[in-house]
């Protein structure tokens, strides 16, 4: 039989309204109840039915993470913000469901509205690049829909969570720079991201700090993905003077600089090219050689991101934007310069 709350209020010695305020975080509870209401609940696995517990609090416990990566869905990235998004949700007894949206679609603020609308979110956790999209958040104003944000571009006022990655980037081609590398390629993420602005802004500031002139040739677009790697990687190694290295915005696309300087080129990584990337996916790890990237603990950021919002859902505060370290991460596949 399912386990009610009326029994967990028994195993406590409290009343049902006191264990449905505490399930629902309400105020006028003491401390001492509330470990005393969840301890019941852990102990005889309590689920509430979601239904319920809407109609009991005009809410429906429930948390949308909102993404637009149409160029790359399988995004590790995106996965492991999701990951800590719903360890947040979990903790605080929400649901949460994650949702495409198609920013460029004439449909776009029609999707918006009919998630409002058919599923009721109490708030959502924007993703980039549509944490700055500023069609999104009107409506979300509009509606009165709370949100939180990973990585966004316009910080005042923010809540959620973001990074240095300016100052990563940075740092990164320092270590480069260190090796004593001078030409130095830098593959360019998705231009509206804000990711590929900060770490674009990064590399341009060390190559200033180095007394270095950027060379427009050694700047190449790429989108995030494997596949936009390996083109900007065939279009840099065909230079009649090529780089000595090649800082990829992420690490899909330096995964694609290894595959083709290796596999078409012949070229030795590092001996010949060195190659980094950002992020610290899985993959990173995996190649070979390891990848030297800059460490982004993507699933911290989206569990604290969610950690905000739910302060705001819960009354607990206004939420704030919180900033998380990096790491770089020197591995196999940079080495001095030939």
């Amino acid at each position: 039989m399912r386990v009610r709350l009326e029994d967990v209020a028994r195993a406590a010695g409290v009343s049902p309204k006191t264990a449905s305020r505490v399930l629902n975080d309400e105020a006028n509870v003491s401390e001492a109840t509330r470990e005393r209401v969840r301890a019941a609940m852990e102990a005889l696995d309590y689920r509430p039915l979601p239904s319920a517990r809407s109609l009991a609090g005009s809410r429906s416990f429930l948390v949308a993470m909102l993404y637009d990566n149409n160029e790359n869905p399988a995004s590790t990235y995106l996965a492991e913000i999701q990951d800590g998004v719903l360890e947040a949700c979990d903790a605080q007894r929400y649901s949460m469901m994650v949702r495409p949206l198609r920013a460029r679609g004439s449909d776009f603020l029609r999707r918006v509205d009919a998630l409002i609308s058919d599923h009721h979110p109490d708030g959502v956790v924007l993703t980039p690049p549509i944490t700055d999209y500023a069609p999104l958040l009107k409506r979300l104003r509009e509606r009165k829909v709370p949100y939180a944000s990973v990585s966004p571009v316009r910080q005042e006022g923010a809540i959620g969570v973001t990074m240095d990655e300016r100052a990563a980037a940075r740092a990164l081609v320092e270590h480069l720079l260190g090796l004593g590398h001078r030409r130095i390629a830098h593959v360019v993420g998705i231009p509206e991201h804000g990711a590929s602005q900060w770490r674009l802004a990064g590399y341009r500031d060390a190559l200033a700090a180095a007394g270095l002139r950027e060379d427009p040739a050694l700047v190449v677009q790429g989108a995030f993905t494997f596949g936009s790697g390996v083109a900007a990687a065939r279009q840099l190694l065909a230079l009649p003077e090529r780089p000595t290295a090649v800082f990829a915005a992420n690490d899909d696309m330096a995964a694609g600089v290894i595959w083709v300087a290796g596999g078409e080129y012949g070229l030795k990584v590092p001996a010949e090219l060195s190659v980094c990337g950002f992020d610290d996916i899985p993959l990173a790890s995996q190649l070979w050689p390891a990848l030297t990237t800059v460490r982004q603990p993507s699933r911290e950021m989206g569990k604290l991101a969610a950690a905000q919002l739910l302060e705001v859902l819960r009354g607990r505060g206004p939420g704030r934007l919180v900033q998380v370290p990096f790491a770089l991460q020197l591995r196999d596949s940079t080495g001095p310069a030939p």
